[in-house]
């Protein structure tokens, strides 16, 4: 590995550890906050000031109200759904004190929420 001078100077390289990948360290960490966001997301989970249960008056099915980060309120269909079947402007994911963040980019393999008002059947 190469060091700049300063480095070399003081000794940095010296440590005897191996070099930490980036692309792992940042997979450990979706995979960490993917794990967190289910938990949070799960109906065993604590209930929130922010959300409550209803059903559409569409429709009649199952859903979540959520607060967005600039106060305003979406109807969010339960349960998680894969990335790969949820079209890249329809992701959201709910954060732990219960608020529906948009999901700008994710992993393949990662889940996510979507929004009642896009799925809707009655629509």
């Amino acid at each position: 590995m190469t060091l700049c001078a300063a480095c070399e100077r003081t000794g940095g390289g010296g440590s005897g550890r191996e070099p930490v990948l980036l692309g792992e360290v940042l997979a450990s960490a979706a995979l960490e906050l993917a794990g967190a966001s289910r938990a949070a997301a799960s109906p065993s989970g604590t209930r929130t000031a922010d959300s409550s249960s209803t059903t559409c008056r569409m429709c009649g099915a199952p859903a979540r109200w959520h607060r967005t980060p600039r106060g305003r309120w979406i109807l969010m269909e339960p349960g998680d759904r894969p990335t790969g079947s949820v079209p890249a402007g329809r992701r959201w994911r709910i954060a732990g004190d219960g608020t529906a963040v948009y999901l700008a980019s994710s992993l393949p393999s990662d889940t996510c929420r979507v929004s009642h008002f896009d799925f809707c059947p009655a629509r």
